[in-house]
C-alpha cells in the first residue's frame, strides 16, 4: 500500500533490492562463518503447549511464540503455492555513522549460505522457488514462493530459521559482493529523477536517518570493517525482532508444528533489541537543493513532511495524493500538463514507522520554461486547500485505493509481502484498519490536513529565507499503536476457492474450447477462485505486410488512444467506471492487432466486458487527449537519448533486424526516428487506422477463473457480433539472415554505469528437436536464481556486475530466434567484462554441463513452468497463443517430456550447433572517454605518516 500513486518521476526513489532473475552469484561454499554461531534449529519435534492465537482479522491470524518470533498464518488453498516471508525490523533508518547501506550489504550476503546450506541460490532453484530480498527504511525481509507441500513449507522454515542465526558474514564474501553493490549504486547514479530525490530527502530530514538513502554512500560500501556487518547482524537478526509469514495452500496445524520445529529452537538473545529515539524537529523554513547533471528533461520534485503512518490522519493524506497526483484528473495535471506548462506529473507517498513525507514531481520538456512551471506547482500544492476538495474527488480516490487494496487480498502471495510492511509500520493490522480508515475519509478531512501540512516553511525545495512569524507544521503526539489496535477485528474473510492442479494434462482435461460467430476462437477455463475472480485476454489481428508498412507510429498512437475516452465517455469517466467494478484493465492496440485483458471479480466481468469493447469499438480520439498523450511520449522518449541502456539496446537490436527496411512492420527505428515519428503524426492518421483495420474477424479469447461459460460466451458474441475487420489479414513473416561478428561501442557522457549486450540470431522454432536442450542450456548459463553460470562468474568471482544474464528464444511459426547476454557494468571494467562473457559462453558451448549441474537446473526449470501455468492470468494469455498457433498444452507437457530426458551431451552438442561467439554482435554503452582518462591519470603516492 506504499506509493499507490504510480511515480515515474521518482521511479528509483530510495529502496534497495536483490531482483529475482539471475542477477546475483551462487555464494562461496567455502565461505567462513561468523565468528560467533548461534543455536540452529535442531531435528526433531518441538516440545511445549501449543500456541494460542494473539490476533485474528479476516482469515489471517497470528501467534507469538515464546521466543518473541510474531508469526502470520494466511491459508489460501486456491493457491498451489506458498510463501514464507520473515520481516526484520531493521533498515537504513538503523545504520550508524560510517554504516550506510549497510543494512542493504547485509541481505546480499545473507544469499551466500550457512553451514548447513552453503549454497543458497542452487538450494532455492532446485525446488522451483520464487525468491527474494528487499531492504527498505524500517525493515528487510527475505521470501521464497515454492510449490505447495509439507516438504517444501518444512525446508523452506528450516533455511530461513537458520540464516537467521547462522549465516555466513564473512569477509572474502564482503570482498567480492561490496563490488557488485557498488555497480548497482553506479547504476542508480544513472538516473537523475533518483539522484534528486536523495538530494531533496536528505535535505528534508537534518537528524533522522530518512534522510540517507537506502543504497548507502558509496565510501561506507567501500570501506565498511567486516566486524562491524557481524556485529549488525548478530543485533538485529533474532526472533523478537522480526515477523513470520505463511501464507498459501498449507495446512495451519502442521504448519505451526513445523514452526515450533524450527524457529521456536531459536534462543531469544539476553540483551534488548536496540532502539532508536531520533525525531526530526519541525521545519522552519523553505530549502532548496539544484542538481546539476547530465540529462535530457526538468524535474521539480517538493517534500513536506507528514505523520508516522500509523497516524490517522494518513488516510486522509493517501486520498490528498491522489487527488493531487492522479492522471488526468489531479489537480498537478489539470494545472500544469494541460495547459503544456509541463509534460509530466505525480505524486506519492511514504508512508513509514516514524514521520514520513508527501511527494509531489513534475518534469518539463527542454521548450517549457521552469519559472511559470515552478509558479504554477507551488501554488496548486501550497494552496490546495483554499479550493475545498469536493465530494467527487475524495470518492475517485477512495474507489481507486480500496480496488488496490482488495486486489491485493485476493492474492494471498502479495498480501503476504505487503502484511509484513505494516507490521515494519508498527502493526500488521494496520493494513485493515488504513482500509477502514479511507472508506471514512471525507472531503473536509482531506482540506484539513492539505492545509495542516502544505506549507511553505514544510517544504524542501525553495532557498531559506528568514521569516518574522515561523508557520511551522508540528507532528502530533506519538501513537499508541497497541492500544489503538486492542480489540480490533476486522471483516468477514474473502470467499476461498479451490485447490487446482496447473499440470499440462489437468488444464487440458477442463479447458473448453470452440470459436464465436464472428471468427473469434475461445479457450474457457471455469474454476473457483479466491475473491471470486476471473482473468480474461483477447486478442484480435489485423493487416498485411504491405497494408501496415509505414503505418506504425499512427497504429501506436491509436492503441495508446483507446483507454483516452470514447464516444460515451470520457477518459476519467472510463477510469472511475472500471475502478467501480474493481476491474484491473490493459487494452493495446498496434500495427497488426490489439490485445485487452481484464482482472475483476465475477460479477463485475459482464459490464466489464461491455467497457471494454465499447473501448475498441468507439474510440473517441479526442483532439486535446491526442495533445497531451503527444506530450507524453515526447518526453518519455527525450528523458532516454543518454541513457546507456536505451541507446545500446537500440543499436543491438538495429544491427541483428537490419535485413528489414525502414518502414516494415519488424524495422528497429533510431531514437532520434521514433521522435520524429510521434512529433509527426496527425490525429486525421490515427482515426484513419482505427478505420481501416480495427475489427474482430480473426482473434482469440481466453477466460479463466471463477464464472460460468454459459452466461460469458452469448455476451461476448453479441458485443463483437457484427465488428468486421476492413481489411484482411496475413501474418507478417520474419526473415532469418545470418550475420557476421560486430562490435559497437557508444559514448553516453557522465554516466557512472554502462551497459553490455552480446548476441546472435538463431535458426530456430520452438518445434525443433534442439529447443528444450537450447533451453536447459541457457538456464544453466544465464538463468535461475542467483545460480547461473554468468552470475555465478561475472558477478559473484569477479565482482564486476549487479545484473548479468542471458536469453534465448526460438519463433513459434518462422525459424526465427536469438540468443543474448546482457550486463551493467563500470566503463572502465569493459575489457574484463567481455572477456569473462566471452570465456564462460565458449565453455559451454565446448565442454557443456555435468549431469549434477544438468539436473539441478532441470528440477529449478520444470518448477518454474509449472509455477508460470498456475497465475490465472499468465494462463490466460498463454491459453489465447495457442488458439492461434493451433496448439494445446500438450505441446508442454512433450517439451517437459523431452526436458525429462536430456542428458549432458545432449545439451552440449545442441549448444555446440546453435551458439558460436566467433558469430555474435557486441554492444556496449557507456562513458569510456572519461573512464580511459580517469585510468591514465597519474597516481598520487600516499602522504607519509
Amino acid at each position: 500500500m506504499k506509493r499507490r500513486t504510480p511515480l515515474p518521476l521518482l521511479a528509483a526513489l530510495l529502496v534497495a533490492t536483490t531482483p529475482v532473475w539471475a542477477q546475483s552469484p551462487a555464494p562461496s561454499p567455502r565461505a567462513a562463518p561468523a565468528p560467533t554461531a548461534r543455536a540452529a534449529p535442531a531435528k526433531g519435534k518441538a516440545k511445549g503447549p501449543a500456541l494460542a492465537p494473539v490476533a485474528s482479522v479476516e482469515g489471517i491470524t497470528e501467534y507469538r511464540l515464546p521466543n518473541g518470533l510474531r508469526v502470520l498464518l494466511f491459508p489460501d488453498p486456491t493457491k498451489p503455492n506458498v510463501t514464507v516471508n520473515v520481516t526484520y525490523f531493521v533498515g537504513s533508518k538503523h545504520e550508524g555513522y560510517g554504516e550506510t547501506g549497510m543494512a542493504h550489504l547485509l541481505e546480499h550476503l545473507m544469499f551466500k549460505g550457512t553451514p548447513t546450506i552453503k549454497n543458497i541460490p542452487q538450494a532455492l532453484t532446485e525446488r522451483g522457488a520464487r525468491p527474494n530480498g528487499t531492504t527498505w527504511m524500517d525493515r528487510t525481509n527475505y521470501y521464497e514462493t515454492l510449490p505447495a507441500s509439507d516438504d517444501n513449507l518444512r525446508w523452506a522454515l528450516s533455511f530461513e530459521a537458520d540464516r537467521m542465526v547462522n549465516s555466513f558474514i564473512a569477509r572474502k564474501d564482503l570482498d567480492s559482493e561490496m563490488t557488485v553493490v557498488r555497480n548497482e549504486f553506479e547504476s542508480g547514479e544513472n538516473d537523475p529523477r533518483g539522484i534528486l530525490f536523495e538530494r531533496v530527502m536528505s535535505a528534508a530530514y537534518i537528524w533522522h536517518s530518512y534522510g540517507k538513502a537506502t543504497i548507502g554512500a558509496r565510501s561506507d560500501l567501500e570501506n565498511v570493517p567486516i566486524d562491524r556487518l557481524q556485529d549488525f547482524y548478530r543485533k538485529y537478526y533474532r526472533p523478537d525482532n522480526a515477523v513470520l509469514v505463511v501464507a498459501g495452500r498449507f495446512e495451519e496445524g502442521k504448519a505451526l508444528s513445523m514452526i515450533q520445529d524450527t524457529f521456536g529452537r531459536l534462543k531469544k538473545p539476553a540483551t534488548p533489541v536496540p532502539s532508536t529515539y531520533t525525531a526530526e524537529p519541525a521545519q522552519d523554513g523553505e530549502r532548496e537543493v539544484t542538481l546539476r547533471r547530465v540529462g535530457d528533461t526538468s524535474i521539480l520534485t517538493s517534500l513536506y513532511h507528514v505523520p508516522e503512518g500509523a497516524h490517522p490522519d494518513f488516510a486522509a493524506i493517501d486520498v490528498l495524493t491522489l487527488i493531487m497526483g492522479n492522471n488526468p484528473s489531479g489537480r498537478l495535471y489539470k494545472s500544469l500538463v494541460v495547459p503544456k506548462k509541463a509534460a509530466r506529473t505525480g505524486a506519492s507517498n511514504l508512508q513509514l514507522r516514524d514521520p514520513g513525507v508527501l511527494t509531489f514531481s513534475v518534469e518539463l520538456r527542454e521548450d517549457q520554461p521552469l519559472a511559470p512551471a515552478r509558479e504554477a506547482f507551488l501554488q496548486t500544492v501550497e494552496e490546495s486547500s483554499k479550493t475545498p476538495f469536493t465530494e467527487e474527488e475524495v470518492t475517485r480516490a477512495k474507489t481507486q485505493l480500496i480496488k488496490s487494496i482488495e486486489l491485493t487480498l485476493n492474492n494471498s502471495e502479495r498480501a503476504a509481502i505487503q502484511l509484513s510492511e505494516w507490521a515494519a509500520t508498527g502493526d500488521w493490522r494496520l493494513f485493515f484498519l488504513h482500509r477502514d480508515r479511507i472508506e471514512a475519509v471525507k472531503p473536509e478531512d482531506v482540506t484539513r490536513v492539505a492545509a495542516t501540512y502544505l506549507k511553505p516553511s514544510n517544504r524542501t525545495l525553495g532557498a531559506f529565507l528568514p521569516t518574522p512569524k515561523p508557520d511551522r507544521a508540528e507532528m502530533p503526539p506519538p501513537v499508541d499503536v497497541a492500544k489503538m489496535m486492542d480489540g480490533y477485528k476486522g471483516r468477514d474473510a474473502v470467499a476461498q476457492g479451490e485447490q487446482f492442479d496447473p499440470s499440462p494434462a489437468n488444464v487440458e482435461a477442463r479447458v473448453q474450447r470452440g470459436e464465436l460467430p464472428g471468427g473469434v476462437k475461445y479457450a474457457l477455463l471455469p474454476k473457483k477462485t479466491r475473491g471470486e475472480m476471473v482473468n480474461l485476454v483477447l486478442n484480435l489481428r489485423w493487416g498485411t505486410e504491405d497494408a501496415v508498412s509505414g503505418k506504425t507510429d499512427a497504429a501506436q498512437y491509436a492503441g495508446r488512444m483507446l483507454m483516452r475516452g470514447t464516444t460515451k465517455r470520457s477518459r476519467q469517466q472510463l477510469q472511475d467506471a472500471f475502478d467501480k467494478l474493481k476491474a484491473r484493465v490493459g487494452v493495446d492496440g498496434g500495427l497488426t492487432g490489439a490485445t485487452v485483458s481484464i482482472e475483476c471479480p465475477r460479477a463485475s466481468l459482464p459490464e466489464a466486458l461491455k467497457l471494454v469493447t465499447e473501448v475498441l469499438r468507439e474510440p473517441a480520439f479526442d483532439a486535446k487527449e491526442f495533445a497531451l498523450l503527444k506530450q507524453e511520449r515526447l518526453a518519455a522518449l527525450e528523458s532516454q537519448r543518454s541513457e546507456p541502456e536505451t541507446q545500446g539496446s537500440i543499436a543491438f537490436w538495429r544491427t541483428l533486424s537490419a535485413q528489414y527496411p525502414k518502414g516494415h512492420p519488424y524495422y528497429v527505428p533510431t531514437l532520434e526516428e521514433r521522435l520524429a515519428g510521434v512529433k509527426d503524426t496527425k490525429l486525421e492518421d490515427v482515426r484513419a487506422f482505427h478505420k481501416a483495420f480495427y475489427g474482430a474477424s480473426n482473434g482469440e479469447l481466453a477466460v479463466v477463473g471463477d464464472f460460468e461459460p454459459k452466461e460469458l460466451m452469448p455476451l461476448a458474441g453479441d458485443l463483437l457480433a457484427g465488428w468486421k475487420s476492413p481489411a484482411p489479414f496475413k501474418r507478417v513473416a520474419q526473415v532469418f539472415v545470418e550475420r557476421g561478428p560486430q562490435v559497437v561501442a557508444m559514448e553516453t557522457p557522465d554516466k557512472a554505469n554502462a551497459y553490455y549486450l552480446a548476441g546472435q540470431s538463431l535458426k530456430l522454432r520452438k518445434d525443433d528437436a534442439d529447443w528444450p536442450a537450447l533451453m536447459l542450456g541457457n538456464f544453466v548459463l544465464g538463468g535461475g536464481f542467483l545460480n547461473s553460470r554468468l552470475a555465478t562468474r561475472i558477478r559473484q568471482k569477479d565482482g564486476l556486475s549487479y545484473g548479468v544474464g542471458s536469453g534465448l528464444d526460438a519463433g513459434d511459426i518462422d525459424a526465427v530466434g536469438n540468443f543474448v547476454t546482457y550486463a551493467i557494468f563500470a566503463p572502465e571494467n569493459a575489457t574484463r567484462l567481455e572477456a569473462a562473457m566471452r570465456e564462460e559462453v565458449s565453455r559451454a558451448v565446448q565442454k557443456g554441463y555435468s549431469a549434477e549441474e544438468l539436473e539441478k537446473a532441470r528440477a529449478g526449470l520444470l518448477e518454474y513452468r509449472q509455477a508460470a501455468r498456475a497465475q490465472d492470468g499468465g494462463l490466460a494469455r498463454q491459453l489465447a497463443g495457442y488458439l492461434y498457433l493451433g496448439r494445446t498444452l500438450a505441446f508442454d507437457a512433450t517439451i517437459e517430456e523431452k526436458l525429462s530426458r536430456l542428458k549432458p551431451e545432449d545439451v552440449r552438442k545442441a549448444m555446440e550447433r546453435h551458439v558460436d561467439w566467433a558469430k555474435v554482435t557486441q554492444v556496449k554503452a557507456g562513458d569510456f572517454v572519461n573512464a580511459e582518462k580517469k585510468a591514465k591519470a597519474p597516481v598520487q603516492a600516499p602522504a607519509a605518516p
